[in-house]
């Protein structure tokens, strides 16, 4: 790839390439059967990542690295949850993997009456309001789903999911959210967002020889691009604490690869002794990193603004589906419904043999808006060390799906050269880690190079609640 390709897309979002860096993208598009430039995509934001890493390295050595990236192998990130797997088990298909997640009848693309798509999502609790407002009983199969969504119009059927506050909605054209309010809303912002959000004094790094060591992250996210920021952090250095709750249930295998380079505890933040056991972790915290429905935390007192109270110096990261401003904001939302909204579902489908909507053959938001998350908080702990001050980085699924099709959907599908589920076509990103709770698994490396600092992960994924809530020594 071309260094003006590069900086082509940076431009578009929002960013920039200084003229001193040192950067090498190997291969170019068509690299995955898609009209979007996915290979592109994925290699600028390894890059991006690798450019964060670089500037906290610089900081603490006053040297830079050479940044290099396969495209290919970016590319492979993308669909990183399908490589990993348990030696001693069968390999999971991703259809099998779907229907561990969510009721298979109820997440997928439905045609509506009116001729128009909706893209359903079971969320991990959403699937029962989704049925009830379909006129349907737990009992109902995928036909029934069929059926009902075919008697109503789409808009009307998005309209009454808003209400209820579930996933779900319209598959719509690219012009469509540009024409939105809530795709207006987010037109001209850059993909990540840092706002300063209160006072601190400068904050040198912490003692280490890698970028991020020393550095502590609290990770407070789930399936797939929050996890996969802290998973980021994680592979040049971070202390990396993922803290889950008594109430959700595991994210199975999507869980164990975003859970590699962390460790895992469990807080109950209604519990009043165990919200003050999450204090005393934000006070020795540099990131903190969450991804819930817009006021969630607010209401536990872990809003940006309080947390930076309690911890003046701390890199807050937000990410989410819709966006951070507009009527939107605070939907929920994943990975299908990003793409749904903003267009890419709809051009997929125009390139399917049978033009109907479809997704991109990769978790394109999920994993890209990780890297995202990832740069934008090296990007701030750097100004932290610089003129100090607490941060707020925010990004989404909507914007960096947008971005996506602004780089091109003229892509030549026939012309791809890697089957994302082939594991043929990977075997080269592939390495093995013993673990103590999943036996030997498989995963994907890092599709990243440093020429001082090459990432890796220093710990294997384990199940939930296997550490305590405290933080490692620096």
């Amino acid at each position: 790839m071309e260094r003006a390709d590069i900086e082509r897309a940076l431009t578009l979002a929002g960013l920039e390439l200084s003229a001193d860096a040192n950067v090498r993208v190997i291969g170019e598009d068509p690299i995955l059967p898609s009209p979007h430039y996915l290979g592109t995509g994925a290699a600028v934001m390894r890059l991006l990542t690798g450019l964060g890493a670089t500037e906290l390295w610089r900081l603490r050595t006053g040297r830079s690295q050479e940044v290099t990236v396969d495209a290919r192998h970016a590319a492979a990130s993308l669909t990183s949850f399908l490589h990993v797997r348990q030696l001693d088990q069968p390999p999971r298909s991703l259809e099998a993997m779907t229907r561990a997640r969510a009721i298979q009848r109820v997440t997928r693309i439905v045609a509506a009456r009116d001729g128009r798509h909706i893209q359903l999502h079971g969320s991990f609790h959403d699937s029962p309001q989704i049925l009830q407002e379909l006129g349907l009983g737990e009992a109902a199969s995928a036909e029934d789903v069929d059926v009902a969504v075919a008697g109503r119009d789409a808009f009307e059927l998005e309209d009454a999911l808003i209400r209820r506050k579930v996933c779900g909605g319209v598959v719509r054209s690219k012009q469509e959210w540009a024409e939105h309010m809530q795709g207006r809303a987010l037109a001209d912002l850059p993909l990540v967002t840092v706002t300063r959000i209160g006072d601190a004094p400068p904050e040198p790094l912490p003692d280490g020889d890698r970028p991020a060591a020393g550095l502590r992250v609290i990770d407070l996210t789930r399936v797939l691009a929050g996890p996969t920021c802290a998973k980021t952090l994680a592979e040049h250095g971070a202390d990396v604490l993922h803290v889950s709750t008594p109430q959700l249930e595991s994210g199975g295998l999507f869980e164990m690869e975003t859970g590699i380079g962390k460790r895992q505890a469990i807080l109950d933040l209604n519990i009043a002794e165990e919200a003050v056991a999450m204090r005393d972790l934000i006070r020795g915290a540099d990131v903190f990193s969450q991804g819930y429905r817009l006021g969630t935390l607010a209401r536990r007192g872990f809003a940006p603004e309080q947390v930076a109270a309690l911890r003046p110096g701390i890199v807050y990261v937000s990410e989410n589906c819709y966006g951070h401003v507009g009527p939107w904001s605070q939907r929920p939302g994943w990975e299908q419904l990003g793409q749904a909204a903003t267009g890419m579902s709809h051009r997929e489908g125009l390139a399917s043999p049978e033009g109907t909507p479809r997704l991109a053959p990769a978790a394109v938001n999920d994993y890209s808006t990780g890297y995202l998350a990832a740069y934008g908080a090296m990007s701030a702990l750097a100004r932290r060390a610089r003129v100090g001050g607490s941060w707020h980085v925010q990004v989404s699924l909507s914007q960096t799906c947008t971005w996506y099709q602004r780089l091109g959907d003229d892509n030549d599908v026939a012309a791809a050269v890697m089957d994302p589920s082939s594991p043929a076509d990977v075997a080269q990103f592939l390495a093995e880690m013993d673990t103590a709770d999943f036996g030997r698994i498989q995963y994907l490396t890092p599709a990243l190079h440093l020429s001082e600092t090459p990432p890796r992960w220093d710990l294997p994924p384990a199940r939930q609640g296997a550490h305590e809530a405290v933080w490692l020594p620096r």
